[in-house]
């Protein structure tokens, strides 16, 4: 995987928040999100809110219900990018951004899209450059479970599953 980090020649902050920093990369003009500190596995880093509510799916939405979607606050958090080995979870029923594993000041924040969305609005081809990458990246419902097995889901996705699954 390819890891911008603070360090990065090609990428420069262009936003501080407590706990997170916005890097732009220079080289191919696109925007993430790195921690500022340290965070343990299963630590929340923060709680977030809905900024808006929608029926349908945008690019930058978290969807939360059948025809439920939204967009977080604060803000910032919009850069999250995705991982098919992803750093973060967006717990939408808590409302909390956890880590899944150890993160030192510098590390990318990612989440695994499909945790969150049934259907995307804008698939797409992953180059995460992990080893387990997914490749085309286009809503859970789209994924066996048993790949959905590998992946901590929201509890909207899980229950969507499920329903799959009763079919």
């Amino acid at each position: 995987m390819i890891k911008t980090s603070i360090t990065n020649p090609s990428a420069e902050v262009i936003s501080k928040h407590d706990f997170a920093n916005v890097l732009l990369n220079n080289a191919s003009n696109q925007k993430s999100l790195h921690a500022a500190i340290s965070f343990a596995p299963g630590e929340v880093i923060c709680k977030f809110k809905a900024d808006t509510r929608q029926s349908g799916a945008t690019y930058l939405t978290v969807q939360t219900g059948t025809d439920q979607h939204i967009t977080l606050h604060p803000s910032f958090l919009q850069y999250l990018n995705h991982s098919c080995a992803p750093t973060v979870f967006l717990n939408t029923s808590t409302m909390e951004l956890c880590s899944l594993q150890a993160m030192q000041p510098g590390d990318e924040f990612t989440f695994f899209y499909p945790s969150t969305e049934w259907e995307m609005a804008q698939p797409f081809v992953c180059n995460c450059g992990h080893t387990g990458c997914l490749q085309l990246i286009n809503g859970a419902s789209h994924l066996s479970v048993e790949t959905l097995s590998k992946y901590k889901l929201t509890d909207f996705i899980r229950q969507q599953v499920r329903q799959k699954l009763s079919l």
